[in-house]
Formats: structure tokens, sequence, C-alpha cells
């Protein structure tokens, strides 16, 4: 079985993000980053060289391959910042109308600039993804 790539690393999360160069998206991830720790009650880690993750479940699926991920995360890119949320919950289709512009696929909401997005509706947003993935966890 393949060994996954992306692991919780002991490199600075400081570090990391006040080395970001793009004055606006610093600030933005330093945002994101108190909204995913206040949701999660946890302190951020780094998960491989460029995602910023918060908290952690152990999941286990039917063929056997079991694991712990983050409960949410993001990453600061050059044109972008990826949000990494629960895909599929109840709810969620009705905050991502009233997020603002986005793109993005199942799990993965890219953003431009926190400026654009209604702030409360995301902070909903991660609140609930992280509340359904604690109860998908166990089993609740």
């Amino acid at each position: 079985m393949a060994e996954l790539k992306t692991k919780p690393s002991k490199a600075s999360v400081a570090g990391f993000l006040n080395a970001i160069e793009d004055d606006e998206i610093r600030k933005d991830s330093k945002t994101i980053a108190g909204i995913m720790s206040k949701a999660t009650k946890s302190k951020p880690k780094m998960w491989g060289p460029n995602i910023v993750g918060f908290g952690s479940y152990h999941y286990k699926y039917a063929s056997g391959r079991e694991g712990d991920w983050m409960l949410t995360a993001f990453a600061p890119r050059n044109k972008n910042i990826t949000l990494y949320i629960m895909p599929g919950f109840e709810g969620q289709a009705a905050l991502m109308k009233k997020l603002g512009p986005h793109s993005g696929g199942k799990s993965c909401v890219h953003i431009k600039r926190l400026s654009d997005l209604h702030l409360p509706t995301l902070k909903k947003l991660v609140d609930l993804s992280v509340k359904k993935l604690q109860e998908r966890s166990t089993g609740r």
C-alpha cells in the first residue's frame, strides 16, 4: 500500500506564513489560520512543505487502508489560496452560493482574496465542515 506523501512536519507555521512574499496573501493566510484554529480548537501544523493544517482525525476505508488526516487546511499559492474542507455536507451548497467568488472541486475551494468573500459565510463553512467531519469520524 502506498504511503501518503502529505504528512505533518515540524516546520514552523509562523516562519512559513511570514515568508509569503505577497502582503495580501500573507495577511489573508493569517486571518484564515485564525478562523481554522478557532473552528478546530487546534494549533496549526505544517503538512508537507506548503499546507497549513488544523486538527486531525483517523479514517479507515472498507479496503483496510487507514490513516490520519487534517480536519481542515489551507495552502497559500502564488495566484490564489486553496482551502481544504469536507465535501458534501448538508448546507454546503447554500453556503458556497453566499461565499463570493471562488472555484474548486469537491474538497478544495480556491479563492483570490478574503476581501472578495463574505467572511461570516466563510466562518460558517469552515465551522460546519469541521463539525460534520468530526461527527463522521467518531460515528455520531
